[in-house]
Protein backbone atom coordinates (compact mmCIF):
# COMPACT_ATOMS: atom_id res chain seq x y z
CA UNK A 1 0.00 0.00 0.00
CA UNK A 2 1.68 3.18 -1.16
CA UNK A 3 1.93 5.89 1.44
CA UNK A 4 1.18 3.51 4.32
CA UNK A 5 3.41 3.09 7.36
CA UNK A 6 4.74 -0.21 5.96
CA UNK A 7 6.02 1.34 2.70
CA UNK A 8 9.72 0.63 2.21
CA UNK A 9 12.11 3.53 2.43
CA UNK A 10 14.12 4.48 -0.65
CA UNK A 11 17.64 3.08 -0.43
CA UNK A 12 20.55 5.31 -1.47
CA UNK A 13 23.83 3.34 -1.48
CA UNK A 14 25.93 6.40 -0.79
CA UNK A 15 23.90 7.15 2.33
CA UNK A 16 24.09 3.62 3.74
CA UNK A 17 21.14 1.33 4.55
CA UNK A 18 17.92 2.81 5.95
CA UNK A 19 17.36 2.63 9.68
CA UNK A 20 14.86 0.21 11.20
CA UNK A 21 12.41 3.09 11.59
CA UNK A 22 12.94 4.67 8.14
CA UNK A 23 9.75 3.13 6.72
CA UNK A 24 7.59 5.19 9.06
CA UNK A 25 6.64 8.81 8.35
CA UNK A 26 7.88 11.38 10.90
CA UNK A 27 4.33 11.79 12.25
CA UNK A 28 4.40 8.24 13.67
CA UNK A 29 6.34 8.32 16.94
CA UNK A 30 8.44 5.50 18.34
CA UNK A 31 5.70 4.27 20.69
CA UNK A 32 3.21 4.07 17.84
CA UNK A 33 5.71 2.19 15.72
CA UNK A 34 6.39 -0.32 18.47
CA UNK A 35 2.68 -0.78 19.14
CA UNK A 36 1.91 -1.31 15.45
CA UNK A 37 4.66 -3.89 15.12
CA UNK A 38 3.65 -5.72 18.31
CA UNK A 39 -0.02 -5.84 17.31
CA UNK A 40 0.82 -7.21 13.87
CA UNK A 41 3.07 -9.96 15.20
CA UNK A 42 0.64 -10.86 17.99
CA UNK A 43 -2.06 -11.59 15.35
CA UNK A 44 -4.61 -9.86 17.60
CA UNK A 45 -7.25 -9.87 14.90
CA UNK A 46 -7.50 -13.67 14.93
CA UNK A 47 -8.81 -16.08 17.56
CA UNK A 48 -6.85 -18.95 16.02
CA UNK A 49 -3.20 -17.90 15.59
CA UNK A 50 0.12 -19.55 14.90
CA UNK A 51 3.76 -18.62 15.24
CA UNK A 52 7.04 -20.43 15.74
CA UNK A 53 9.25 -21.19 18.69
CA UNK A 54 9.66 -19.43 22.04
CA UNK A 55 9.72 -15.88 20.66
CA UNK A 56 6.86 -16.21 18.19
CA UNK A 57 4.89 -18.32 20.64
CA UNK A 58 5.32 -15.76 23.39
CA UNK A 59 4.15 -13.01 21.06
CA UNK A 60 0.88 -14.66 20.05
CA UNK A 61 0.16 -16.28 23.44
CA UNK A 62 0.51 -13.13 25.54
CA UNK A 63 -3.13 -12.15 24.96
CA UNK A 64 -4.52 -15.64 24.23
CA UNK A 65 -6.59 -17.89 26.48
CA UNK A 66 -5.03 -21.21 25.42
CA UNK A 67 -1.66 -22.19 23.95
CA UNK A 68 -1.25 -25.42 21.99
CA UNK A 69 2.42 -26.39 21.85
CA UNK A 70 3.45 -28.83 19.10
CA UNK A 71 6.78 -30.69 19.04
CA UNK A 72 6.13 -33.84 17.01
CA UNK A 73 9.73 -35.15 17.11
CA UNK A 74 9.51 -35.55 19.92
CA UNK A 75 8.42 -33.74 23.14
CA UNK A 76 4.65 -33.53 22.66
CA UNK A 77 4.49 -37.01 21.12
CA UNK A 78 6.24 -38.42 24.20
CA UNK A 79 4.06 -36.22 26.43
CA UNK A 80 0.90 -37.60 24.81
CA UNK A 81 2.05 -41.17 25.42
CA UNK A 82 2.99 -40.39 29.02
CA UNK A 83 -0.35 -38.73 29.78
CA UNK A 84 -2.24 -41.62 28.16
CA UNK A 85 -0.35 -43.99 30.47
CA UNK A 86 -1.34 -42.01 33.57
CA UNK A 87 1.93 -40.18 34.18
CA UNK A 88 2.23 -36.64 35.52
CA UNK A 89 4.83 -34.83 33.40
CA UNK A 90 6.86 -31.77 34.33
CA UNK A 91 8.39 -29.71 31.51
CA UNK A 92 11.93 -28.48 32.01
CA UNK A 93 14.32 -26.74 29.68
CA UNK A 94 17.68 -28.23 30.60
CA UNK A 95 18.99 -31.77 31.04
CA UNK A 96 21.64 -31.05 33.70
CA UNK A 97 22.01 -30.78 37.47
CA UNK A 98 19.16 -28.26 37.56
CA UNK A 99 16.81 -30.87 36.10
CA UNK A 100 17.99 -33.44 38.65
CA UNK A 101 17.30 -31.03 41.52
CA UNK A 102 13.93 -30.09 40.03
CA UNK A 103 12.98 -33.78 39.81
CA UNK A 104 14.16 -34.52 43.36
CA UNK A 105 12.07 -31.65 44.75
CA UNK A 106 8.98 -33.18 43.16
CA UNK A 107 9.76 -36.80 43.97
CA UNK A 108 9.78 -37.43 40.22
CA UNK A 109 11.87 -39.55 37.87
CA UNK A 110 14.12 -37.66 35.47
CA UNK A 111 13.87 -38.84 31.87
CA UNK A 112 17.19 -39.93 30.42
CA UNK A 113 18.47 -39.01 26.97
CA UNK A 114 17.81 -41.18 23.93
CA UNK A 115 21.36 -42.48 23.67
CA UNK A 116 21.63 -43.06 27.41
CA UNK A 117 18.40 -45.06 27.37
CA UNK A 118 19.78 -47.23 24.57
CA UNK A 119 22.83 -48.11 26.68
CA UNK A 120 20.76 -49.37 29.63
CA UNK A 121 19.80 -53.01 30.06
CA UNK A 122 16.07 -52.34 30.31
CA UNK A 123 13.59 -49.86 28.77
CA UNK A 124 13.70 -46.56 30.68
CA UNK A 125 11.61 -43.39 30.46
CA UNK A 126 13.26 -40.97 28.05
CA UNK A 127 12.43 -38.33 25.45
CA UNK A 128 12.12 -41.21 22.95
CA UNK A 129 8.40 -41.95 22.47
CA UNK A 130 9.13 -45.53 21.39
CA UNK A 131 11.26 -46.10 24.49
CA UNK A 132 8.51 -44.67 26.70
CA UNK A 133 6.00 -47.07 25.16
CA UNK A 134 8.29 -49.99 26.08
CA UNK A 135 9.18 -48.83 29.60
CA UNK A 136 7.25 -49.24 32.83
CA UNK A 137 5.18 -46.12 33.54
CA UNK A 138 6.29 -43.90 36.42
CA UNK A 139 3.91 -41.73 38.44
CA UNK A 140 5.84 -38.48 37.98
CA UNK A 141 8.29 -37.68 35.19
CA UNK A 142 10.46 -34.64 34.49
CA UNK A 143 10.84 -34.51 30.72
CA UNK A 144 13.46 -31.98 29.56
CA UNK A 145 13.76 -30.93 25.94
CA UNK A 146 15.34 -27.89 24.30
CA UNK A 147 12.27 -27.09 22.22
CA UNK A 148 8.73 -28.10 23.22
CA UNK A 149 9.44 -28.55 26.92
CA UNK A 150 11.36 -25.27 27.09
CA UNK A 151 8.51 -23.40 25.39
CA UNK A 152 5.91 -24.86 27.78
CA UNK A 153 7.97 -23.90 30.83
CA UNK A 154 8.55 -20.38 29.48
CA UNK A 155 4.88 -19.79 28.66
CA UNK A 156 3.88 -21.02 32.10
CA UNK A 157 6.30 -18.56 33.72
CA UNK A 158 5.60 -15.58 31.48
CA UNK A 159 1.84 -15.65 30.75
CA UNK A 160 -0.34 -15.89 33.89
CA UNK A 161 -3.66 -17.74 33.57
CA UNK A 162 -2.76 -19.17 30.15
CA UNK A 163 -3.98 -22.74 29.65
CA UNK A 164 -1.24 -24.79 27.97
CA UNK A 165 -1.82 -28.13 26.24
CA UNK A 166 0.49 -30.41 24.29
CA UNK A 167 -0.57 -31.59 20.84
CA UNK A 168 0.89 -34.07 18.38
CA UNK A 169 -0.35 -36.21 15.54
CA UNK A 170 -1.08 -38.93 18.09
CA UNK A 171 -3.69 -36.87 19.97
CA UNK A 172 -4.87 -34.32 17.41
CA UNK A 173 -8.56 -35.36 17.54
CA UNK A 174 -8.62 -35.37 21.35
CA UNK A 175 -7.10 -31.88 21.46
CA UNK A 176 -9.48 -30.53 18.81
CA UNK A 177 -12.47 -31.98 20.67
CA UNK A 178 -11.28 -30.35 23.90
CA UNK A 179 -10.81 -27.00 22.16
CA UNK A 180 -14.17 -26.90 20.37
CA UNK A 181 -16.43 -25.87 23.29
CA UNK A 182 -13.85 -23.38 24.53
CA UNK A 183 -13.61 -21.74 21.12
CA UNK A 184 -17.41 -21.67 20.96
CA UNK A 185 -17.34 -19.77 24.27
CA UNK A 186 -15.03 -17.16 22.74
CA UNK A 187 -11.56 -18.43 23.66
CA UNK A 188 -8.56 -17.42 21.55
CA UNK A 189 -5.97 -20.12 20.86
CA UNK A 190 -2.27 -19.70 20.07
CA UNK A 191 -0.70 -22.63 18.20
CA UNK A 192 3.05 -22.83 18.77
CA UNK A 193 5.00 -25.22 16.53
CA UNK A 194 8.23 -25.61 18.46
CA UNK A 195 10.68 -26.13 15.62
CA UNK A 196 14.25 -27.31 16.13
CA UNK A 197 17.60 -25.61 16.69
CA UNK A 198 20.55 -25.11 14.40
CA UNK A 199 24.00 -25.59 15.99
CA UNK A 200 24.25 -21.81 16.52
CA UNK A 201 21.04 -21.87 18.57
CA UNK A 202 18.83 -20.19 15.97
CA UNK A 203 15.37 -21.54 15.18
CA UNK A 204 14.95 -24.15 12.45
CA UNK A 205 11.27 -24.34 11.47
CA UNK A 206 10.45 -28.05 11.39
CA UNK A 207 7.78 -29.09 8.91
CA UNK A 208 6.52 -31.93 11.12
CA UNK A 209 5.48 -29.36 13.73
CA UNK A 210 3.61 -27.39 11.07
CA UNK A 211 1.78 -30.60 10.13
CA UNK A 212 1.03 -31.35 13.78
CA UNK A 213 -0.47 -27.92 14.38
CA UNK A 214 -2.31 -28.13 11.07
CA UNK A 215 -3.75 -31.54 11.99
CA UNK A 216 -5.56 -29.97 14.94
CA UNK A 217 -6.50 -26.77 13.11
CA UNK A 218 -7.98 -28.77 10.23
CA UNK A 219 -10.52 -30.26 12.64
CA UNK A 220 -11.52 -26.79 13.85
CA UNK A 221 -12.38 -25.28 10.47
CA UNK A 222 -16.13 -25.35 11.10
CA UNK A 223 -15.94 -23.89 14.63
CA UNK A 224 -14.98 -20.34 13.72
CA UNK A 225 -15.33 -17.77 10.96
CA UNK A 226 -12.51 -17.81 8.45
CA UNK A 227 -11.66 -14.16 9.15
CA UNK A 228 -11.01 -15.13 12.79
CA UNK A 229 -8.21 -17.49 11.72
CA UNK A 230 -4.82 -15.96 10.95
CA UNK A 231 -3.25 -16.74 7.57
CA UNK A 232 -0.44 -18.47 9.47
CA UNK A 233 -2.92 -20.85 11.14
CA UNK A 234 -4.94 -21.33 7.96
CA UNK A 235 -1.88 -22.31 5.96
CA UNK A 236 -0.79 -24.81 8.62
CA UNK A 237 -4.12 -26.60 8.16
CA UNK A 238 -3.65 -26.48 4.39
CA UNK A 239 -0.15 -27.95 4.74
CA UNK A 240 -1.54 -30.86 6.75
CA UNK A 241 -4.32 -31.50 4.23
CA UNK A 242 -1.79 -31.49 1.41
CA UNK A 243 0.39 -34.13 3.05
CA UNK A 244 -2.48 -36.52 3.89
CA UNK A 245 -4.50 -36.18 0.70
CA UNK A 246 -3.14 -39.51 -0.54
CA UNK A 247 -4.04 -41.34 2.68
CA UNK A 248 -2.50 -42.05 6.12
CA UNK A 249 0.57 -43.72 4.63
CA UNK A 250 1.49 -40.42 2.98
CA UNK A 251 1.82 -38.79 6.39
CA UNK A 252 4.03 -41.60 7.66
CA UNK A 253 6.18 -41.42 4.55
CA UNK A 254 6.48 -37.64 4.85
CA UNK A 255 7.62 -37.93 8.47
CA UNK A 256 10.25 -40.45 7.44
CA UNK A 257 11.46 -38.20 4.64
CA UNK A 258 11.50 -34.80 6.39
CA UNK A 259 14.78 -33.49 7.80
CA UNK A 260 13.96 -34.27 11.43
CA UNK A 261 12.78 -37.77 10.57
CA UNK A 262 15.87 -38.45 8.49
CA UNK A 263 18.07 -37.25 11.34
CA UNK A 264 16.46 -39.68 13.81
CA UNK A 265 16.52 -42.59 11.36
CA UNK A 266 20.20 -41.98 10.61
CA UNK A 267 21.16 -42.43 14.27
CA UNK A 268 18.98 -45.48 14.84
CA UNK A 269 15.74 -43.98 16.19
CA UNK A 270 13.43 -44.74 13.31
CA UNK A 271 10.95 -46.28 15.75
CA UNK A 272 10.44 -42.81 17.24
CA UNK A 273 9.32 -41.58 13.83
CA UNK A 274 6.91 -44.51 13.55
CA UNK A 275 5.47 -43.78 17.00
CA UNK A 276 5.00 -40.10 16.10
CA UNK A 277 3.19 -41.02 12.87
CA UNK A 278 0.44 -43.00 14.62
CA UNK A 279 -2.47 -40.66 13.93
CA UNK A 280 -4.90 -40.50 16.88
CA UNK A 281 -3.02 -43.21 18.76
CA UNK A 282 -3.82 -41.49 22.08
CA UNK A 283 -7.19 -40.21 23.27
CA UNK A 284 -5.76 -37.72 25.76
CA UNK A 285 -5.18 -33.98 26.22
CA UNK A 286 -2.11 -33.18 28.34
CA UNK A 287 -2.98 -29.98 30.26
CA UNK A 288 -0.33 -28.08 32.19
CA UNK A 289 -1.36 -27.43 35.79
CA UNK A 290 0.52 -25.95 38.73
CA UNK A 291 1.78 -29.48 39.34
CA UNK A 292 2.79 -30.60 35.87
CA UNK A 293 0.96 -31.92 32.82
CA UNK A 294 -1.99 -34.20 33.55
CA UNK A 295 -4.68 -35.69 31.36
CA UNK A 296 -7.45 -33.10 31.07
CA UNK A 297 -11.01 -33.99 31.95
CA UNK A 298 -13.79 -34.37 29.37
CA UNK A 299 -14.22 -31.57 26.86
Amino acid sequence: MRGGIWESATFHPQAGPPSANAAYPPSVDLDQRAAAKAAAHAQHGARLRLDWGPTGGGSIAAAADIAVVVDVLSFTTTLSIAAARGMRVYPFGWKDERAASFAAERNASLAVGRFEARSLDRPTASLSPAELLRSEPVPRLVLPSPNGSTICAALEADVPDLQIVGASLRNRTAVASWLRPRIADGASVAFVPAGERWPDGSLRPAVEDLWGAGAVLDLLRDTIQRDETSPEAEHAAAAYRAVVEGGPDCLRDALRQCASGQELIAVGFGDDVEAAAELDGDDVVPLLTADGFVAAGPA
